[in-house]
């Protein structure tokens, strides 16, 4: 996971500076078409080609620009998750890898009761998790269910 998100970061940089590199080209664009057409100048489609160098150069920008908020958007994001109650072991069981190794809760102990907590890094999106509390499976009221039966789980909505 943390070599995806090393990677992530790479290409987020490289988008950076390719829209740099962009802004750069755009501003001479401009640049060159307010000189005015020269005589003798192409065409392409009915627009002299600085104009359609121009265009160009923002359509891509708008493009890039959209990429760079889709990266943003599926970056990771820690995510605390919680069981409260009396208990020796707690694990909580997920979607977010298939439901193989889960993740294991620490515990603080409060008085009365026992809270469990762990903080993962989780993309955007709709999880479905359920806590193996001393080897029994349980939900969570702190959480929404979906499902039901045997299949009813907690709902955790990473945005």
């Amino acid at each position: 996971m943390i070599v995806r998100e090393e990677a992530f970061a790479q290409f987020k940089s490289e988008l950076a500076v390719t829209e740099l590199e962009i802004q750069a080209l755009l501003s001479m664009a401009k640049e060159i078409a307010s000189y005015g057409i020269p005589a003798g100048s192409r065409k392409i489609n009915g627009k002299y080609i600085q104009s359609l160098l121009l265009l160009q150069l923002q359509g891509m920008q708008e493009k890039l620009k959209k990429q760079i908020k889709d990266v943003e958007l599926a970056q990771s994001k820690e995510v605390t998750l919680s069981w409260s109650g009396m208990a020796e072991s707690v694990q909580v069981m997920g979607s977010f890898d298939g439901w193989s190794h889960g993740e294991y809760l620490s515990a603080e102990y409060t008085g009365s009761y026992t809270r469990f907590s762990t903080s993962m890094m989780l993309r955007p999106g709709r999880y479905e998790i359920k806590f193996l509390v001393d080897g029994e499976w349980l939900l969570s009221p702190e959480y929404p269910t979906v499902g039901e039966g045997l299949m009813e789980n907690n709902l955790l909505i990473v945005e």
